[in-house]
């Protein structure tokens, strides 16, 4: 957290909180939803002011109860998820796959999974509960460095290592099995 954030929360601790009006989509970009798009369901605008992603991205936690917030000050933003918490890029850096998270950070996949609708996702080595969705702009990516087998999800070719065992899951269970809450301004 930014320390000017620490002053702010110190300085006026009982500020409200807000929600629905910051989303993170499905391909990892900040959206700024007005009164408008949150009575319309749409995603709102995209933020691509580069200072203001970064500051949302340093300061981006979650709570006790899974729901995840960008600390805006002394006001918590609670942000509506368009999948998971964290969105994922795969690359190849050096003659070797990377994974890397939309704030930047390294991504170090343990598990894999495949969704009911297509969906990649990932468990973070960092804690189990750590889960992103692979953006879909690298899924011909992944297939490259995936196998399938009859009857089986696959394995994820991950580096030297022995592969990724790809589990299946339902995306209606990826929230509530990895703790989070995709819309805290629908849990009140």
């Amino acid at each position: 957290m930014d320390e000017i954030v620490k002053q702010a929360l110190a300085k006026w601790p009982n500020v409200p909180h807000c929600t629905g009006w910051l989303l993170l989509d499905r391909r990892g970009q900040w959206r700024m939803r007005d009164e408008n798009a949150q009575a319309a369901g749409e995603l709102g605008d995209v933020i691509r002011h580069e200072a203001l992603i970064g500051f949302i991205n340093r300061n981006f936690e979650s709570d006790d109860k899974g729901q995840w917030f960008f600390q805006n000050g002394p006001q918590r933003v609670y942000v509506e998820l368009g999948y998971t918490p964290w969105i994922v890029r795969l690359s190849i850096y050096d003659g070797a796959l990377a994974l890397t998270d939309h704030t930047g950070a390294t991504f170090e996949p343990v598990r894999a999974f495949l969704d009911d609708e297509g969906g990649m996702l990932f468990a973070d080595a960092s804690s189990p509960e750590r889960i992103a969705a692979l953006h879909d702009h690298d899924l011909d990516l992944f297939a490259s460095h995936a196998t399938f087998g009859d009857g089986t999800p696959g394995v994820f070719h991950w580096r030297d290592g022995p592969g990724l065992l790809i589990e299946l899951i339902r995306r209606g269970d990826v929230a509530e099995r990895f703790g989070f809450v995709a819309s805290p301004a629908s849990a009140g």
